[in-house]
């Protein structure tokens, strides 16, 4: 990598390492930073971590914008008889480390500027896992709790078929997210297969994760998300002087992964004293039991009304004294107000990016270590490897063996976080990022800039 560097070609700027300010970066890339846009707030991070490893300033650029963004409207039939339009995207951002991977999102606040800073997340957590894929994100805009099951089907059908020319199975797999399931994922690569040349209808089975078991899933992938998190915890704790068992956890977000996590801390030998979600929150100092508030949410829908804890605003909820804080819900949950309310020592980051930049900095002030989701939901993405390389091969694994290759993932990413934390003597959010850009770096440094 040192040959170029004395390369008379080459400006100042174009030598390997040479620093460059985020603004001037931005500037040339005709980006004006917004406040609240999480893709501006993903790219500056990245600017600001990548003259730590050396990136060089054409790689920077390359990075920093995604290579597709695709957007789409399309019909569907509702059961009323009435035809209603939808928007749908997916944004391919990176693939220098294999083909884009990244999930589908159904939900009311769908936007590009989402799609593209989570599409760019999935690039780094890629790169940290050591996986062979860059990122990808996608979805639809819409509230699914809106839909009945047949209108969600047929919004799940129409979206991939109008972007089936741009997915495929060494292309672009897309895997389930926010607002979707393994049945939904059963519903896109039926439809897929219909809508892909014969030739090609081999691979159709690997062509998206998440699937049903049936379908060619991994056992154990339902909670794969939840159990990477607390594999990290496993790793990470002991160096600030605690471990699982005895924690007290408060938990923001209560569907699918925060679900698991509680059921699964609560197994080793923690405690759930608070949880929130969109109907509400409740707090009991003393604790309450996980597995019964996954029952009592799955029977009514939400946290409200349940019997063991008391109702309480988001206040006492931010406020209830744990050792262990878990977003767990959407991004940018965590603001600086909300960052000021929170009693722990540890917040890990279940969600992609809770917490905003002001949150952030909120945090690190007092003193309350960030374990930042780059690392800690890369859980899915895993054992969404593992059934792609698994339906490529016409084999099988089991849950005990899916989670050994699990636990191996999650353990030495977090080790790597580690490591890069003393080398940069930095958070561990930055430290994520840096190790992560390492990697893609020296890929993009092998690989070279075509033509």
């Amino acid at each position: 990598m040192n040959q170029h560097r004395d390369d008379p070609t080459l400006s100042a700027l174009d030598q390997p390492g040479a620093v460059e300010s985020p603004a001037r970066m931005l500037e040339e890339l005709e980006v004006a930073p917004e406040p609240g846009s999480l893709f501006h707030q993903v790219l500056l991070q990245v600017l600001a971590a990548a003259p730590m490893v050396g990136m060089r300033r054409e790689h920077q650029l390359m990075f920093a914008q995604p290579k597709n963004e695709i957007v789409v409207h399309f019909p569907v039939l509702m059961d009323d008889g009435h035809h209603r339009m939808f928007t749908g995207y997916r944004v391919q951002h990176n693939n220098a480390l294999g083909p884009y991977k990244g999930g589908l999102r159904f939900h009311p606040h769908v936007t590009l500027d989402q799609m593209k800073g989570l599409a760019m997340i999935m690039s780094l957590k890629c790169s940290l896992l050591r996986l062979p894929f860059g990122g990808a994100k996608g979805g639809v805009r819409c509230n699914p709790r809106e839909l009945g099951r047949d209108e969600q089907m047929r919004v799940t059908r129409r979206f991939c078929s109008a972007i089936s020319n741009q997915i495929g199975p060494d292309y672009d797999i897309p895997g389930p997210g926010v607002g979707t399931d393994s049945q939904t994922m059963a519903w896109f690569v039926d439809t897929f297969a219909q809508t892909t040349p014969e030739h090609g209808r081999q691979d159709t089975s690997r062509a998206v994760t998440g699937k049903p078991i049936e379908l060619g899933g991994v056992p154990g992938r339902d909670r794969a998300s939840a159990m990477g998190m607390i594999m990290v915890l496993e790793e990470m704790l002991p160096d600030l002087g605690m471990q699982v068992k005895g924690l007290r956890f408060s938990l923001l977000g209560f569907g699918k992964v925060g679900s698991w996590i509680a059921r699964i801390l609560q197994e080793r030998g923690a405690t759930l004293v608070a949880a929130m979600d969109d109907t509400g929150a409740v707090r009991n100092d003393r604790g309450f039991d996980a597995a019964d508030l996954a029952e009592h949410v799955q029977l009514v829908g939400g946290i409200r009304g349940f019997s063991q804890a008391d109702a309480v605003e988001r206040e006492g909820f931010l406020r209830a004294p744990v050792d262990l804080f878990i977003p767990a819900a959407l991004e940018g949950m965590i603001d600086g107000e909300s960052a000021q309310l929170i009693r722990a020592r540890v917040v890990a980051e279940a969600a992609s990016l809770p917490t905003t930049p002001e949150g952030d900095d909120v945090l690190l002030q007092r003193g309350v270590e960030v374990l930042p989701s780059l690392l800690c939901n890369g859980g899915g993405l895993v054992a969404s490897h593992m059934e792609w390389t698994l339906n490529k091969s016409s084999t099988m694994i089991t849950a005990t063996e899916m989670e050994e290759r699990l636990g191996q993932h999650m353990t030495e990413a977090a080790r790597r976080v580690r490591l890069a934390r003393h080398r940069f003597e930095s958070d561990l959010r930055t430290a994520a990022i840096a190790s992560a850009l390492e990697q893609i770096s020296r890929v993009h440094q092998l690989r070279g800039v075509f033509p």
